[in-house]
């Protein structure tokens, strides 16, 4: 039996022509276009049995969710595979190929190895009705292309990296055949300009045989993305900007000697000088000054415990509590509802004055990140804040991603001082084969100019 939900409109009753509740459809379709109307109701609860609700912010969602995230991979594809190979200044291209196995990079054969989990998961979903849930495995998969492979491996494109052209490619191609009955217009587009075939309509369903499975290397990194993802947590809680390096971040985890080949991607991920990993065997939380608190909410408790509820508050706040082999909760000699308390992981004050965060770890584990910053690390986040300006003045004169380029910067004495101490980091960054900072009082925030060096 196959049964849907109701569709209500945007005040919450039953959809209706009468009461034009709902967005109209023609400004829809012109602004966002079918395929995001289309996935806005395959990928929604309707088709779980629940209700939907027709908002204009849940259509563009799916914009912004899984049709903007998959075209500018391949707006992405295409900028740097047409702009490779440059013979007398006239780039060649690469014409990239179909090729599912010889890969050397873990970040190529990651990303061919979650190719091949998609199309099986799409293709079990589909066999079973469950569209949305062939949805969701297409939107988690983009969020991973998007925000992590092509991320990670742009310095590669810029390389000219042919295993990562051809990687990108073969992955692309699958995921317009697998897309093909949720996004149909938008993978047409992309499958007929990366093939020059007819229609991805009339291709085959992709065979997930053909992609490696590598189940180790898959868990692997996405256990290296959940340290990244609390990493970056702990960074945006402290108000420590992702330019700007810092010291150390260790990670107390099970299993930590399985993710010492990508020490060096957490690092760069987020912008750390070193990653230290242990196991947690044989690391302990009371070795790093990290306790748990523990917090009894007094609102939640009160009407169970009655006044003994002050019994409880002060055995948290003396120490008088702790937690069963059952995850059982007892402070004062009470035991305590799942929902009478918060724990909370702090850490101690460091005999040395040095400052750290920590976080828990989603599979268990925790990561406690140095957030001391020195002198030297604060003149590298400053330059490489330059950087990201550098590489604005380049977009705004219309400068090819290949283009080298003399760098003059008229900017305060902590800025110059800064580009100076770091020289060799932003003409790296930036392709600027010559760098002049300039010392200027009068320049309250740094003036930038560029000029392309003709090869």
């Amino acid at each position: 039996m196959i049964s849907h939900g109701i569709v209500l409109g945007s005040d919450g009753q039953k959809m209706s022509k009468s009461l034009r509740n709902y967005p109209d459809v023609s400004e829809v379709l012109d602004r966002d276009g079918s395929d995001a109307m289309r996935w806005f109701l395959m990928s929604s609860p309707i088709l779980r049995g629940g209700n939907l609700v027709v908002t204009e912010q849940g259509i563009r969602d799916g914009v912004r969710q899984v049709i903007l995230p998959l075209w500018n991979v391949y707006s992405f594809f295409t900028l740097y595979t047409n702009a490779s190979h440059t013979v007398d200044g006239t780039a060649a291209g690469y014409d990239a190929k179909l090729r599912y196995d010889g890969y050397t990079d873990t970040m190529d054969q990651y990303l061919l190895a979650n190719t091949g989990d998609l199309v099986r998961n799409v293709t079990s979903s589909l066999d079973e009705y469950d569209i949305s849930g062939a949805c969701d495995e297409l939107r988690s998969y983009l969020d991973m292309l998007t925000n992590w492979y092509v991320r990670r491996s742009r310095q590669r494109f810029f390389d000219e990296n042919t295993d990562a052209f051809d990687a990108l490619y073969t992955a692309l191609e699958a995921v317009c055949r697998v897309s093909a009955s949720l996004l149909p217009l938008v993978s047409e587009e992309i499958w007929r300009g990366l093939t020059g075939g007819r229609s991805v309509h009339l291709a085959d369903w992709p065979e997930a045989s053909l992609f490696p499975a590598n189940p180790e290397l898959v868990e692997a990194m996405d256990r290296v993305q959940q340290i990244c993802s609390t990493g970056s947590s702990l960074r945006k809680a402290a108000n420590l900007r992702v330019r700007l390096p810092l010291q150390e971040l260790t990670v107390v985890a099970p299993g930590a000697d399985a993710l010492a080949g990508f020490a060096a991607v957490v690092a760069d991920e987020l912008n750390l000088r070193s990653v230290r990993l242990l196991d947690a065997a044989t690391a302990s939380p009371e070795e790093f000054g990290i306790e748990q608190k523990l917090v009894v909410n007094a609102r939640a408790a009160g009407p169970r415990l009655g006044k003994n509820v002050q019994q409880a508050i002060k055995g948290s706040k003396s120490g008088d509590w702790s937690v069963s082999d059952a995850g059982v909760v007892t402070a004062g000699g009470l035991e305590l509802e799942p929902q009478e308390y918060t724990l909370e992981t702090v850490v101690a004050e460091s005999a040395d004055g040095s400052s750290a965060a920590v976080a828990v770890l989603p599979g268990g584990g925790f990561v406690v990140l140095n957030t001391e910053v020195t002198p030297e690390l604060a003149a590298e986040g400053l330059a490489r804040d330059m950087v990201r300006a550098i590489q604005q003045a380049r977009k705004d004169a219309g400068l090819n991603v290949s283009d080298r380029i003399h760098t003059t910067v008229l900017a305060v004495h902590d800025v110059v001082d800064a580009l100076r101490a770091n020289e060799e980091l932003v003409k790296t960054e930036t392709l600027s084969l010559k760098l002049d900072p300039v010392v200027s009082g009068d320049a309250a925030e740094p003036q930038i100019t560029v000029t392309k060096i003709e090869a």
